[in-house]
């Protein structure tokens, strides 16, 4: 589980860190927030072109060999941001990088939903998900220290270094996952798990639900550090010290959040973290110039409320699938969670207007567009039912 949520900690990491260099890069690559979304969403849509390709295959294959495949592809195109020069050649290489890196989440994923059952899965996620809170904590503030003491390229160098620990550690740890093989047998369709998300309701409402989760989230973080820097005027070392409390809460409460999921139950835990989110959405998004102390508390909970949701969400997602077809279910099921981050993404660039002042304009409309999502999500998550 270490090993795993290291993955996902340099994985979110390298998407994580496009965000709060946003300012940096509308200003050294000479481009508009329409041209830094597609920074941001072209990541995640090659991503979800990959997730929804290997949806035809991967469960022919041991979960172990396809993470590690991913990972270093994932290290490759990461790579290549390092040596872009202009704008072009780092979106190309994000491109690159979303291929393989849209499968990591998704075989961590399974590997995770194969060796815990629905009973102890939350609290397992809730691991995973620290790897999200480290990349928070640590990572975020010092990609923007790297970045202000030398360039933007320098965050991308960490990833690379940290990727490159990380990968022959997952050769030698992680056991092979062949249980779903031999469960399979030779006869499966390469369709077959579109054909099940087709077939089965279930599926379907866990991918909407899934859908509206992140594409609630993702029109909101792409540009959290370019309006704490215009809209509230931090500089970038209290931008970074806001991920790293929000971060910082987030690691510890993460694990603490799937024990309660187990406990009482995964609905009843997600229903208050996405109430909450919603309250905390429509501060948030209309912050301007507070207190130091009231923004942090506002950021904090930002942070706790969104990821608090993400936990008992991918255990009840991972549960409506039987082992033999959850690889390509969470392929195809990462695949929507990418186009929905896109969407989000790409609609928040077109909403958000940078002003002759420097300073953003509509981001609450981006909200209380959040909001809607975020509440409509209770009712499906209220649909789910598990079976495996």
């Amino acid at each position: 589980m270490l090993l795993l949520a290291s993955v996902n900690f340099t994985h979110i990491l390298d998407f994580m860190i496009m965000m709060p260099l946003g300012n940096g890069l509308m200003r050294d690559l000479g481009i508009t927030p329409q041209e830094f979304s597609w920074l941001v969403s072209s990541y995640v849509f090659s991503a979800g072109f990959a997730s929804i390709t290997a949806s035809f295959f991967i469960d022919k294959y041991d979960r172990k060999n396809a993470l590690i495949f991913a990972y270093i592809g994932f290290l490759l195109g990461t790579l290549a941001c390092v040596f872009a020069t202009n704008y072009t050649s780092l979106l190309t290489s994000r491109i690159v990088a979303g291929l393989f890196g849209g499968l990591i989440g998704a075989q961590g994923q399974s590997i995770v939903a194969d060796y815990f059952g629905y009973e102890r899965r939350a609290s397992a996620m809730g691991i995973l998900m620290a790897g999200f809170s480290v990349a928070s904590v640590a990572g975020v503030p010092i990609a923007l220290k790297l970045s202000t003491v030398y360039d933007w390229h320098a965050p991308f160098i960490m990833v690379v270094a940290m990727g490159t620990i990380v990968a022959p550690l997952l050769l030698i740890y992680i056991p092979n996952m062949k249980g779903h093989l031999m469960k399979l047998g030779d006869k499966q369709s390469p369709f077959a798990a579109i054909q099940n998300v087709i077939a089965d309701r279930n599926q379907r409402k866990a991918m909407l639900l899934t859908f509206a989760v992140q594409c609630s989230h993702f029109c909101i973080v792409p540009f959290i550090a370019p309006s704490l820097e215009s809209n509230v005027h931090l500089d970038k070392d209290e931008v970074s010290l806001t991920y790293f409390f929000g971060g910082l809460f987030t690691f510890f409460l993460s694990p603490l959040v799937g024990k309660l999921a187990d406990r009482v139950g995964k609905l009843p835990v997600y229903i208050g973290f996405a109430i909450s989110a919603a309250v905390v959405l429509f501060f948030f998004t209309n912050l301007g110039p507070q207190p130091l102390f009231v923004v942090y508390i506002i950021t904090t909970l930002f942070f706790i409320s969104s990821t608090g949701r993400f936990v008992p969400m991918q255990a009840m997602i991972s549960s409506v699938v039987i082992p033999q077809h959850r690889g390509g279910f969470m392929n195809l099921n990462a695949f929507v969670s990418q186009v929905g981050s896109g969407i989000g993404t790409m609609l928040a660039g077109f909403i958000v207007i940078k002003q002759t002042d420097g300073s953003l304009l509509h981001y609450n409309y981006v909200g209380y567009f959040a909001i809607v999502l975020c509440l409509s999500s209770i009712f499906l998550a209220s649909r789910i039912k598990p079976i495996s």
